[in-house]
């Protein structure tokens, strides 16, 4: 089981907008309804409950979700596995840039 104490990094959604011209990996952890209803361009939809299974190549990744709760989940789960992860505080409900899809 993954440690719950373990300190996850993390920034404001702000910081990510000013991290989204660089070659990051994003990966966005709402079920694929919420990710089609609106998400960040660059955001690949890795839903929380298959998180487990994720196998990138990528050595950093940043998650983020609805309000930052599930991503600080998952972040933690891919550091187990051997990932440095960025929680993303605050989630969709603090980003105020562009979306795909949705309304």
């Amino acid at each position: 089981m993954f440690n719950l104490f373990q300190k996850i990094p993390s920034i404001s959604t702000k910081e990510l907008a000013g991290k989204l011209n660089d070659p990051i990996t994003l990966l966005d952890v709402r079920n694929p309804e919420e990710y089609r209803k609106g998400h960040i361009a660059k955001a690949i939809n890795r839903p929380f409950n298959k998180i487990t299974d994720y196998q990138g190549k990528e050595k950093e990744l940043y998650v983020i979700c609805t309000a930052g709760v599930n991503s600080k989940k998952a972040a933690k789960i891919l550091k187990e596995k051997g990932y440095d992860v960025i929680n993303v505080r605050g989630g969709m409900n603090q980003w105020h840039g562009p979306v795909k899809g949705g309304k």
